[in-house]
């Protein structure tokens, strides 16, 4: 069921009401209040109206229908990985991302009681960055659409042999007891974000900052496809920062990639790059835009 718990109803409801009445300066963002998109989305940008959605493509939905403004998104994190379902909905959305943010992690252990207990209720890349964690206690790990929401869900059940793996400002939020704080596996935790929004920025705003270029390629079903790909950004002197791969379809023979570069679109080696990598793909380069560098790469 696509709702929220009884306990974070409330707040969603009255942070809905607020962005409902000044959409063009809400920014949507996917979980219940106290999540660390809420918390990542106030961070990056204190003076908007946090608009809560029930996950990450209601979200970016809100955006496409004009509900928000722009939508806050984690893209991937420094211990679990990348937000697979992310690198789905990006190509379809028809969003750009215009900026990013990186924020620092830390989880609690939280419920109704100082335990003991039987589970503990998080969103997957949660419960994957406190898996050592889980393990040493012996607490069965169950998956919730996102961590707030899971504090949430614990105060609703009122079951005390129940926990939850939350940030802590989710405790506070919805009654819960904090049991153990920081249990994330590793102290240096973070998670970087996007914002995502109808219309990519204007070059000009990034004169004279350090821009990185989000975009998707696919390479034709070739020996040395990729290899040929690569080389465009060698031999134009284009760091590459990031390169993912994901299966497109059933054939297993189309593969997507998506990329970063420091550099954007208008920088000579840039252009370069991305005019010789044209030849060597399947279809258009999918541009999902230019934003300034929130963090210096190497």
């Amino acid at each position: 069921m696509r709702k929220f718990p009884k306990p974070a109803a409330a707040l969603v409801d009255t942070m809905r009401s607020a962005a409902g009445a000044a959409p063009a300066g809400a920014v949507a963002f996917g979980g219940a209040p106290g999540s660390n998109s809420h918390q990542a989305t106030m961070a990056h940008q204190p003076d908007c109206l946090p608009l809560p959605c029930y996950s990450f493509d209601d979200a970016i939905d809100a955006v496409r229908s004009g509900a928000a403004g722009a939508a806050m998104i984690p893209i991937d994190n420094s211990q679990a990985g990348r937000v697979a379902d992310i690198h789905f909905l990006l190509p379809e959305s028809g969003l750009f991302i215009v900026a990013e943010y990186f924020m620092p992690i830390t989880h609690a252990l939280m419920g109704l009681s100082r335990g003991p207990f039987e589970a503990a209720y998080s969103h997957p890349h949660a419960l994957a960055q406190s898996r050592k964690f889980l393990a040493e206690r012996g607490l069965v790990a169950m998956s919730y659409a996102d961590t707030a929401g899971a504090a949430a869900l614990v105060a609703d059940r009122g079951d005390p042999s129940f926990a939850a793996i939350a940030p802590p400002l989710a405790a506070e939020l919805y009654g819960l007891t904090i049991v153990e704080d920081k249990v994330e596996d590793t102290h240096d935790n973070t998670t970087r974000f996007v914002v995502l929004a109808a219309h990519a920025l204007d070059p000009h705003t990034l004169e004279g900052k350090s821009a990185m270029t989000s975009f998707l390629f696919e390479v034709r079903n070739v020996p040395a496809a990729l290899y040929k790909a690569l080389g465009c950004f060698a031999t134009a002197g284009v760091n590459m920062t990031k390169l993912e791969s994901y299966q497109v379809g059933t054939s297993f023979a189309a593969t997507r990639f998506y990329a970063e570069i420091e550099g954007m679109p208008g920088d000579r080696r840039v252009d370069s790059a991305l005019e010789e990598l044209t030849f060597h793909c399947q279809g258009d380069v999918q541009m999902l835009g230019s934003y300034a560098q929130a963090r210096k790469r190497g």
